[in-house]
């Protein structure tokens, strides 16, 4: 609104000020004031035995007061303001990243997105990434493996230590879940001809589930669980002791979201016919992610690619160079394919998908949230439609043997 309106709700936080500040007299009760209390107690001080002020009332309503008369409506010069307000330049960002971060091997992937640190042994990393997580972007830090006991980690020694444990298995393609025994799902793992077999003769795309989760996680697999805690890329944050970890520092009555660890092992779909189908659906996590990926497995069977084919199908996705110049190192190990989106995207890929399952004919209940309730893989077709028709670009990231992803809370993605 233009300055001269002099509106008693205030239109921004400096009319907000402004207008109340004739109200937040030192000591006043009955201002009506327009902050939350801070500080008060009943103790009389001074010679009017007034009641102590509130301190956050009474500094802004000082400031306020000697800096615009409070019978004066403010006059706002909204170009200077527009002009002050930082930019957002990722390429001066950039540049400044490369002069102060000099000792660090790091480069930029996804159109500039996604930090991705090469060397997890920098003990400088957690700096860089603390400029990257201010703007909310994804980070990945390659390598992990090396610090990690390989052997704990194969499909064979997890299943020759706990085949004989029941859990949910889920069917990637139909949403079917089914109690089963654990070695059943492992034995399939690289040899496809164990593998469980769909109505139509299809081998299934099965999925051990956050599987064991948190407390089981610590309980049942100790040796893993601190094998994976000492592996964690930068510690200063992911640790759970970390000094930058805001969960380790809250008190315990605050109810926390599950911080794990978890296990998730899947199926790749190299074995099956249908590419278009994921092992994570398209969701949002509540939390900040960091999900590493501790082993590899080469399935071998009837019907599964072969590696050069695998790598033709990744290559056909809309990689950044850098990740397709991994593709090519003969020392790295793809397994598996990523696209995240901005939080801030959210409600556009909401409002697309709920747009494509009218088109299918599928029923839109107002109930159901398409992200929320993880219905969806966004496959090839659909993303080039999304941004087409929404203007959201996908990023997409390989994830090779012992990168670490991790995603602010709030990031969209889909495995």
């Amino acid at each position: 609104p233009p300055a001269s309106q002099n509106n008693e709700q205030g239109s921004t936080l400096r009319d907000l000020l402004t207008t109340t500040a004739g109200k937040l007299r030192l000591g006043s009760t009955d201002a009506g004031i327009a902050f939350a209390p801070v500080y008060s107690t009943g103790t009389a001080s001074g010679k009017s035995g007034r009641t102590m002020p509130n301190i956050l009332d009474d500094i802004i309503a000082s400031v306020v007061e000697n800096k615009i008369p409070p019978n004066r409506a403010p006059k706002i010069n909204v170009k200077s303001e527009i002009k002050d307000e930082p930019k957002d330049d990722k390429k001066s960002i950039q540049d400044d990243c490369s002069k102060r971060y000099s000792d660090i091997q790091y480069s930029w992937i996804c159109d500039k997105h996604v930090l991705w640190l090469r060397d997890h042994k920098n003990s400088n990393n957690w700096k860089l990434f603390k400029e990257c997580w201010k703007q909310g972007r994804p980070v990945l830090v390659s390598g992990m493996h090396k610090k990690m006991n390989f052997s704990l980690w194969k499909a064979e020694s997890i299943s020759l230590d706990f085949g004989n444990q029941q859990a949910d298995i889920l069917n990637c393609k139909d949403s079917i879940i089914s109690n089963t025994n654990v070695k059943e799902f492992w034995d399939g793992f690289e040899d496809v001809s164990k593998r469980q077999k769909v109505k139509n003769g299809e081998t299934a795309l099965l999925k051990l589930k956050d599987w064991p989760s948190g407390e089981d996680f610590k309980a049942m697999m100790p040796a893993r669980y601190e094998d994976l805690l000492k592996s964690l890329p930068l510690p200063e944050y992911c640790s759970p002791e970390g000094k930058l970890n805001l969960a380790s520092h809250l008190p315990g009555f605050f109810v926390r979201p599950d911080l794990g660890p978890r296990l998730c092992s899947a199926y790749g779909v190299a074995a099956t016919k249908d590419h278009d189908i994921g092992t994570t659906n398209l969701h949002i996590e509540v939390s900040d992610v960091v999900n590493i990926l501790v082993y590899v497995g080469i399935a071998r069977g009837n019907g599964v690619l072969s590696k050069s084919g695998v790598l033709k199908k990744l290559e056909e996705e809309d990689l950044d160079d850098l990740l397709r110049k991994r593709l090519k190192d003969s020392s790295e190990l793809p397994g598996a394919l990523w696209h995240i989106y901005a939080g801030k995207d959210a409600d556009k890929i909401r409002e697309f998908l709920q747009k494509i399952a009218k088109e299918q004919g599928l029923e839109v209940l107002p109930e159901h949230d398409p992200i929320r309730d993880q219905s969806w893989y966004v496959n090839k077709k659909l993303r080039q439609r999304l941004f087409e028709e929404y203007g959201v670009k996908t990023c997409t990231v390989i994830q090779f043997l012992g990168d670490a992803i991790i995603l602010p809370a709030g990031a969209l993605h889909q495995v």
